[in-house]
């Protein structure tokens, strides 16, 4: 089966620095696919790539057979890809359901048009509410996002993702700052999305990586060492040596 995402000897670097070193890697549709690594490995550079926010120097992305490589983000956006970020990215001065509904304006093709506030126009609304009760948030939507807190924060942008309808969801650190409670809280959902999404998974998290990933991609030094079901990368010397040992 031809996979969702292609990458072919993707390479990134910042002056002397190699970010991201002929790195290939597939991602099937309808899996689960981790990255893990050290800090400074260049995974965030990685996922920057795949969602425009950075040009290669060299290398190929495909999505769905069709070359994005030059695509700029917002290209990429309605083709399917949606990036949660480390750092929240969410208006906190809007309240939950605003912040949803123009996300699904967006998809909809229509970002520009304010005239008329998004959550007004029931069909927007309607699907807002829709990805905010997947989340569990829906009790929120009229709250500000200013009042919710970390851990609802991120809940959040997953309700973004979903309202957007991305095919690809690329997920930066999501259990970032979390707590043993929240953190297990997301990876339920998250497991209750798979074969309904397809997501590029970044995580330092451990626990919910092994309990969520179809597939592992290690990298190190910009480059893929390993890549294969988590029973294999937790059995692969070279990746214990790497990183998993640091644990």
């Amino acid at each position: 089966m031809a996979p969702l995402l292609n990458i072919n000897g993707l390479c990134k670097s910042f002056g002397g620095v190699i970010a991201t070193d002929d790195v290939n890697l597939d991602v099937q549709k309808g899996e689960i696919h981790a990255i893990i690594g050290p800090n400074g490995a260049g995974k965030t550079t990685l996922i920057a790539q795949l969602s425009g926010a950075l040009r290669p120097d060299a290398g190929t992305v495909t999505l769905n057979g069709s070359d994005i490589t030059h695509k700029p983000a917002y290209a990429r956006a309605k083709l399917g890809i949606t990036r949660s970020f480390q750092i929240t990215s969410l208006v906190m001065g809007m309240t939950v359901i605003d912040n949803v509904a123009l996300a699904v304006q967006a998809n909809d093709g229509h970002s520009f048009k304010f005239i008329k506030p998004a959550r007004k126009i029931h069909r927007i609304r309607d699907k807002a509410m829709k990805s905010l009760e997947k989340v569990g948030l829906n009790t929120r939507a009229n709250d500000l996002v200013s009042a919710l807190s970390h851990g609802e924060h991120r809940q959040m942008e997953i309700a973004v993702a979903l309202a957007s309808e991305a095919e690809l969801m690329l997920l930066d650190e999501p259990m970032a700052g979390l707590g043993a409670a929240e953190s297990a809280k997301l990876v339920d959902f998250l497991t209750g999305l798979k074969g309904q999404r397809t997501i590029l998974l970044i995580e330092h998290d451990m626990d919910a990586v092994f309990a969520l990933a179809d597939r592992i991609s290690v990298l190190v030094y910009g480059r893929i060492i390993a890549t294969g079901l988590p029973s294999e990368i937790r059995a692969n010397k070279a990746v214990r040596h790497a990183y998993l040992g640091e644990e």
